[in-house]
């Protein structure tokens, strides 16, 4: 792995606006909220986080899928350089060429009208990467092969294929550009537990062979346990931990990342976890709370912590901490959200 990011944001945010009606004042959904984040290239690096901690949101925010507003987006694989906010609709169409997305649900991310051989196709066709069909179609049956999908399913549409063989064309369809960079929003969630460690291991294979970086999108810490190199745990538009994965997984330093660790099923009949669970819910993202945007659940909470919004400190190398009493509580357990987060 390069430790050069490949894909790096400073300050970045990305508020949706909401109301506004005659009568009404204008909000927003602070969905990203200032955040620092640099991916080393060649990494294999997860995004963790409960459903509304705009873990989606900043992964189409550094493909220039929503629109950003504020910060900055810098992307460079060697080849190319691109500042991501300002840039020219010609070459957002080159930037699409290196960074792609592999979609959460295969049923709904293929179309019922195209054959598999159509679908991994079309982006081939689309940024005019071929010249002829005879090298489309070499492009495909190469990829395809890639994806363990054989000759006799690209003739197929996608109603005759399991979820499992549906996302492995999802992935063909995403890698046959041959991206750079590519984010996989919560790939493996539609996905029964026997076929995700198939999916896994394939993600795993492909990055090997064709030297991606892959941004990998999760509520599931097993998962991510088992494939990432580093994780960002994100909560509220904000990230409070970043670290390699075996030491985030051994000495967690934020409560809220204990919490989620502790909610972890363990495969022992006879493990009995009597950690309490995290009151409340995730705080509404149009009106975040002041100070640390985790105070409103933390069980270590002070004064100063409803005040005074920490920064993403570096107290260790590579492991990054927003919150202002880590030091106090490395020894101290922290309870557990709900084991279906």
């Amino acid at each position: 792995m390069n430790n050069k990011p490949i894909i790096s944001c400073r300050n970045l945010s990305v508020h949706f606006p909401i109301g506004g009606g005659l009568f009404e004042r204008k909000q927003f959904v602070r969905a990203v909220n200032n955040v620092n984040l640099s991916i080393p290239k060649g990494s294999f690096f997860g995004l963790v986080g409960e459903s509304g901690s705009g873990k989606t949101t900043l992964g189409r925010a550094f493909l220039r899928a929503v629109p950003i507003t504020q910060g900055e987006i810098h992307y460079s694989d060697g080849e190319k350089n691109y500042d991501l906010v300002d840039l020219p609709k010609k070459e957002l169409k080159e930037y699409r060429k290196r960074a792609q997305l592999i979609f959460q649900d295969p049923y709904a991310a293929l179309s019922p009208r195209m054959t598999v051989r159509d679908i991994i196709a079309e982006p081939l066709e689309v940024m005019n990467l071929t010249s002829s069909r005879e090298e489309t179609d070499e492009k495909v049956r190469e990829i395809a092969h890639k994806c363990r999908l054989n000759l006799e399913h690209l003739r197929r549409f996608p109603h005759a294929f399991s979820g499992g063989q549906r996302q492995r064309i999802s992935i063909a369809r995403s890698l046959v550009s041959s991206p750079r960079f590519v984010v996989a929003d919560e790939s493996v969630a539609a996905l029964d537990v026997s076929i995700q460690a198939d999916v896994l291991n394939l993600l795993k294979s492909l990055q090997s062979e064709l030297g991606s970086t892959y941004l990998f999108i999760s509520h599931d810490l097993s998962v991510v346990a088992h494939i990432c190199d580093m994780v960002a745990v994100m909560y509220l538009g904000q990230l409070i931990e970043v670290a390699p994965t075996r030491q985030l997984f051994a000495a967690p330093r934020h409560p809220y990342t204990k919490a989620l660790l502790l909610s972890i099923p363990n495969l022992d009949p006879d493990y009995q976890n009597n950690a309490k669970k995290l009151e409340g819910e995730i705080p509404s993202p149009t009106n975040p709370p002041s100070g640390c945007k985790f105070h409103t659940r933390c069980p270590h909470v002070v004064e100063h912590c409803r005040a005074v919004e920490p920064i993403l400190e570096h107290p260790e190398l590579e492991h990054d901490v927003a919150c202002h009493r880590w030091q106090e509580l490395i020894n101290v357990d922290t309870i557990s959200v709900a084991s279906t987060t």
